[in-house]
């Protein structure tokens, strides 16, 4: 194994430590609870729902938890009645599996409580503990897991509650570098670096994601987590800007897509316009710098409506000048929503060129 797979891997157990750490928690903690306050003498599936409730990852802990629960219920349910009526065995395991999960599918289940209904009917079928004492100890197991694992996710640190900002101002950073290269490698005629800029400009697509499923999660730790008000506020302004975000890096690949063909053809790319691709990148460097600051946009959506107004004073040239200073306009657009204006209000930022209209 090479070291840079080992750091790697080394990376990925820092980045889930306080997920393992608050499972292991909660597992402990159910079962002292299942054993010791309610008395129960194998408190199985109490461990196991916190486990599963706290999962490794914050987002949607609510639901795993009323999953786990709900899935106990029916699974046993299920087991019960079968075995009283036809016993224990290998068609029988099979029958209560298939009519458990048939029963959470008609209910519209997710692939956790599925999972927990055919488990259970499976425990219920090979031990046979069909008493009533039995089947409501071990629902009470899940519920204590799951009260548990609600919780303990109250307990999200504050880096982990700012991961959606820090990765949209990494976003943000990156396409004010993709800008730079761009107008760099057309400024120079360099066709390699304009190929470099172009790949990079494609490799955003994961950044991306990865900035839509923590702005998801951090939404969704806000219903859960009531000590962290202004970060919870945080989450829910970044997963409204990661649509006109993303809008921005498309319309960026597309600026960088044509200027890389222009230097390849030896196009000539009107020197303002490089210039105004620049401004922009500095633009955008002052939006990242401020949103992940926690500062007022105010200074950025200035400078996002300079450019947008110095776009209209850039002549039409060759076709590849005029698509790139489509873009330019379009992604200015989408950054300065991304800053906080709503659409007819970014639009007014960016005036038509004359004889034109955009919208």
């Amino acid at each position: 194994m090479s070291r840079l797979e080992l750091r790697a891997r080394a990376d990925r157990l820092r980045t889930h430590a306080p997920h393992v750490v608050l499972c292991a928690t909660g597992a402990g903690i159910a079962y002292l609870v299942a054993r010791h306050v309610l008395g129960h003498e194998q408190p199985i599936f109490a461990p196991i729902a916190a486990v599963l409730g706290l999962g490794i990852s914050y987002g949607q802990r609510l639901r795993r938890v009323g999953e786990v629960v709900v899935g106990v219920a029916i699974g046993v349910l299920v087991g019960d009645l079968l075995v009283r009526a036809f016993g224990t065995g290998a068609w029988q395991i099979a029958l209560v599996v298939g009519l458990g999960m048939s029963v959470a599918i008609l209910l519209r289940a997710g692939t956790l409580m599925i999972n927990q209904i055919a488990i259970q009917g499976v425990f219920v079928t090979l031990y046979a503990q069909t008493s009533t004492g039995a089947i409501v100890g071990r629902w009470t197991d899940a519920a204590t897991g799951g009260a548990v694992a609600l919780l303990l996710a109250t307990l999200v640190p504050r880096r982990q509650l700012r991961r959606p900002v820090v990765l949209a101002r990494e976003v943000l950073s990156t396409v004010a570098d993709l800008l730079l290269e761009a107008s760099s490698a057309a400024r120079d005629g360099d066709v390699e670096r304009g190929r470099d800029a172009l790949a990079h400009a494609r490799g955003t697509q994961s950044r991306l994601d990865l900035l839509r499923a923590a702005a998801s999660e951090g939404v969704d730790v806000a219903r859960l987590t009531p000590f962290r008000g202004s970060h919870a506020a945080q989450a829910r302004a970044v997963s409204a800007l990661a649509v006109p975000l993303d809008r921005a890096v498309r319309n960026v690949r597309v600026l960088s897509r044509r200027l890389s063909v222009a230097t390849d053809r030896s196009e000539v790319v009107p020197q303002e316009l490089l210039v105004l691709v620049d401004e922009l990148a500095g633009a955008t460097l002052r939006l990242a710098e401020d949103l992940g600051g926690g500062r007022r946009l105010d200074d950025a959506v200035d400078a996002l409506a300079a450019v947008g107004l110095a776009s209209t004073l850039v002549p039409r040239s060759s076709l590849s000048a005029d698509v790139v200073l489509a873009q330019v306009r379009s992604a200015t657009v989408d950054l300065l929503m991304v800053a906080g204006l709503d659409d007819a209000a970014a639009h007014e930022r960016v005036p038509p060129r004359p004889g034109e209209h955009f919208g």
